[in-house]
């Protein structure tokens, strides 16, 4: 993952998509679904992330 991607102005609305690599079934698994909300979870309750709209899909 790349460290190269910062968020430098705290008051901006930023737009973020990503692909899973391998085509993983992140999202038809429930434990592997709720890592990843839990991290959404903990971004918002402990580092200030506010997220306006989100959209999870898996084809």
């Amino acid at each position: 993952m790349s460290r190269n991607y910062k968020f430098h102005n705290p008051e901006g609305l930023y737009f973020i998509s990503f692909a899973v690599v391998g085509w993983l079934d992140v999202f038809t698994r429930n434990e592997y679904k709720e890592i990843f909300l839990e991290s959404l979870r903990f971004c918002q309750n402990n580092k200030g992330m506010e997220i306006k709209r989100n959209i999870l899909c898996a084809i």
